[in-house]
């Protein structure tokens, strides 16, 4: 094993054990609210995400998560809710964020990440080789990808 990869497994180790964002998400007159429910059911990991969106600015402001499984599920959705919150990202930033995960976990390991994309979550690029573990690392982001889109349907409406 690399010094590199001891330190991802290190990060993601830390990020289960110490999650962000896990918790229920606080009252935020005016915003907009969503949430959603992802499972896997080929091994039980399960979360709930739900985010608070500034109308005025598509800005979350706020992402909190529910779940158990897996260090790999937990400490993808815990990197995430640490990028949210650190970048204060707009749902259009969150999208790519998503498009970029979505598409170094589906590679297989054979793409280089962007660093400055993704951040922490480029620590979870090893888990692209092994197919049965795409879905753990997926939950989270899928799950805000559903928020956002709820979240667009009733600015819509």
């Amino acid at each position: 094993m690399s010094a590199l990869d001891g330190l991802y497994q290190e990060l993601i180790l830390d990020h289960s054990k110490r999650p962000i964002g896990k918790g229920d998400l606080s009252d935020h007159p005016g915003a907009r609210t969503a949430s959603h429910h992802e499972f896997n059911p080929s091994c039980g990991d399960e979360i709930e995400l739900s985010i608070a969106v500034d109308p005025a600015t598509g800005r979350i402001s706020q992402l909190a998560w529910q779940g158990q499984g897996c260090s790999i599920s937990m400490a993808s959705a815990s990197i995430l809710s640490q990028l949210v919150r650190d970048e204060e990202m707009t749902m259009d930033e969150a999208r790519v964020k998503i498009a970029a995960f979505r598409e170094m976990i589906q590679t297989r390991g054979e793409q280089e990440p962007d660093e400055d994309v993704l951040g922490d979550a480029v620590a979870l690029q090893g888990v692209a080789k092994y197919v049965m573990r795409v879905k753990c690392a997926m939950l989270g982001w899928v799950a805000l990808e559903a928020d956002i889109a709820q979240v667009e349907a009733q600015a819509s409406a």
